[in-house]
């Protein structure tokens, strides 16, 4: 199961491929001039049941269209004695599916992974290697430590990236406060990006709940981050609102007058569905009172939420489950 830290680690080569510029700076890598770059499927299962899947593939398309290739990114967490066959793998089917050169980009946020990852990986009998295997990698080894808000300002991606990579650090409370000033002057939509993916990328560790505070700012839906919590609990409190308008516009519509006893209990209520119930009552009630369990009310009438504490606000999710904030992407998809 991909955990939010890895999916965050790759997915921001996608949504920002501006990145790959100063990575393959730091990896001595040349990147042809004004290269467009396309995410690409990252499926490589073949006809065979056996599903396969990298991290995010990217092609690099030179402007002349001489020298591209592709460029698989992987995540990786931990050591993996069966990595180094499925990324062998996955270069083998990328090479023979474009008819493109492809490399191997892995991810990772700890030393004693991104030593492991490095390689390289000899494939064959001992003594024997048949293929060898040297991918690219990005750990806290090679990744510039960035403290300068100026700095992170003059390049958003790279500076988080810098931050999730050293999330673990002791430099990483430095990293975040430096990374907020930036945002400070960016546009809303990079503010709402970078925010959240790094709150993602940061996984379960103090440098999350620094972020946190740092920027109390939804990309990526259904992760519990704050910017989506925050999304949420006001998409709540507007259904309610809106809900208790309309019991008390159909109550004013019949000619039934409404105390301010009545519109405040109605107002305050914290529960859609003690609400519905109102709002159907509201069509053959001949007093407003009635909504609440009175003569042909049907029910008690008690909405939850009220009493103790005041009223509840329930939470509601859009009836997808997707949380939309509009952020364009730079790179093209296939």
């Amino acid at each position: 199961m991909v955990t939010s830290p890895h999916e965050a680690s790759h997915r921001i080569f996608q949504d920002r491929p501006e990145l790959l510029a100063p990575v393959f700076r730091i990896l001595g890598v040349p990147l042809p001039a004004k290269a467009a770059v396309e995410v690409l499927t990252a499926d490589v299962t073949e006809i065979r049941p056996l599903e396969r899947r990298v991290d995010s593939v990217l092609r690099i398309a030179p402007p002349d269209g001489v020298g591209g290739f592709l460029l698989a990114i992987e995540a990786q967490g931990r050591r993996d004695p069966d990595k180094a066959v499925s990324w062998a793998y996955y270069l083998s089917y990328l090479k023979a599916k474009y008819a493109c050169p492809a490399l191997l980009l892995v991810v990772c946020q700890d030393k004693a992974t991104a030593g492991w990852a490095s390689g390289p990986f000899r494939l064959g009998p001992e003594g024997w290697a048949a293929l060898s295997l040297h991918p690219l990698v990005l750990g806290p080894a090679n990744v510039p430590v960035i403290t300068d808000s100026e700095v992170a300002g003059r390049d958003l991606p790279l500076a988080t990236f810098s931050a999730m990579t050293h999330g673990r650090d002791r430099n990483a409370p430095a990293i975040l406060e430096a990374l907020a000033r930036a945002l400070e002057t960016a546009d809303p939509e990079a503010v709402a990006y970078y925010s959240e993916l790094l709150e993602i990328g940061t996984g379960h560790t103090p440098a999350r709940d620094t972020w946190r505070d740092l920027m109390p700012r939804t990309y990526f839906p259904g992760r519990g981050t704050l910017i989506e919590e925050t999304y949420l609990e006001g998409e709540a409190s507007g259904r309610l609102e809106e809900r208790a308008q309309l019991v008390l516009r159909v109550l004013g519509n019949r000619g039934i007058g409404v105390g301010d006893e009545v519109r405040e209990r109605v107002v305050g209520c914290g529960d859609l569905d003690t609400l519905g119930q109102w709002l159907d009552l509201a069509f053959r009630v001949e007093r407003a009172e009635e909504i609440f369990g009175g003569a042909g009310a049907g029910g008690e009438g008690e909405c939850e939420g009220e009493g103790e504490g005041g009223p509840r606000r329930s939470e509601v999710v859009p009836q997808d489950g997707v949380v939309r904030v509009p952020v364009p992407l730079a790179a093209s998809r296939a």
